[in-house]
């Protein structure tokens, strides 16, 4: 008769025989058995043990977020394919005073959309101490969160998570009398940072020469034009660029960064900045053209 005794590891298994056993025809019910104790005991590969780790990490580092219940206090169309939302905040000073600086954002949750959206705070810092509410550009794209909030109506709450990112760091372009130049470049919603930077002021008076080329298909998907006198009367040159224009369009078409790249106008490079926000492909571009004609990297602005 065989005597067996099984000893098994994270790692092994292993058989001990007595010694004077001997071996038979082995039945096929004791190999069944054998063949499930060895898929049993098989150890888990490493990469699966790993990714259920990563995905506890992620999950851990999901429920950190603070998510914080608001109201919606308008919500109105700004341009075609784009909203204006503005959520009101008095009720959360944490989230007032967290808004510090132009180029900020923060993750915005809608009931029952399946994840939260990134969106920039087109508002001032100084509006949500004066009148406790962030403002928002939002552009509805099908099957998307954005869309959701885009369909919601006023008195709508959704969930704020606590704000991010550095926004844009105008010390490194100022004081506005050694940085004279300043150059301003946005494509579609990607002027929401922007007008938060333009109405919380960055000494655009102060400067000798401040543009701001703003990109968009048509003039029918250009926001905040009801704003550009106001900016213009701060000190900002606002350059519309149009890249499907209708036949009446008098001003520059294309992309912004062929516009400025046919303007130029940079006097001194040593005393250029610049602020880039919309496209990827825009920022690369409009980075490459400056650095090539002396800009330095440090000068040009971006807030992520």
């Amino acid at each position: 008769m065989m005597s067996l005794s099984l000893l098994h590891s994270p790692h092994s298994l292993t058989l001990n025989l007595h010694p004077h056993a001997h071996f038979s025809q082995p039945s096929a019910y004791s190999m069944s058995i054998l063949r499930r104790l060895t898929l049993t005991l098989r150890p888990r590969p490493n990469h699966i043990r790993h990714r259920r780790i990563a995905t506890t990490c992620a999950a851990v580092r999901q429920d950190t977020t603070l998510w914080t219940p608001a109201p919606l206090s308008e919500v109105e169309p700004a341009a075609e394919s784009l909203f204006h939302i503005s959520v009101d905040i008095s009720a959360a000073p944490d989230l007032v005073t967290s808004h510090t600086r132009a180029g900020q954002y923060l993750q915005l949750r809608v009931p029952d959309a399946p994840k939260p959206v990134f969106l920039a705070i087109a508002s001032p810092p100084k509006l949500a101490s004066d009148r406790g509410a962030f403002e928002f550009l939002v552009k509805s794209v099908k099957g998307s969160t954005a869309e959701a909030l885009c369909a919601s109506k006023r008195g709508d709450v959704v969930e704020l998570s606590q704000v991010m990112g550095n926004g844009f760091d105008i010390s490194r372009i100022d004081p506005p009398e050694k940085f004279g130049t300043v150059i301003v470049f946005a494509t579609g919603s990607g002027i929401s940072p922007i007008r938060s930077l333009v109405e919380s002021g960055f000494g655009a008076s102060r400067r000798s020469d401040v543009r701001l080329y703003y990109g968009a298909r048509n003039l029918q998907r250009m926001a905040y034009q009801d704003r550009f006198k106001e900016w213009e009367s701060s000190g900002v040159k606002i350059v519309p660029v149009l890249s499907q224009p209708d036949d009446s369009w008098s001003g520059e078409r294309g992309f912004v960064q062929e516009a400025f790249k046919k303007a130029k106008q940079i006097s001194n490079p040593l005393s250029t900045g610049a602020v880039l926000c919309g496209q990827k492909e825009m920022a690369e571009e409009v980075t490459s053209i400056l650095v090539a004609d002396g800009v330095s990297g440090e000068k040009i602005l971006k807030n992520f």
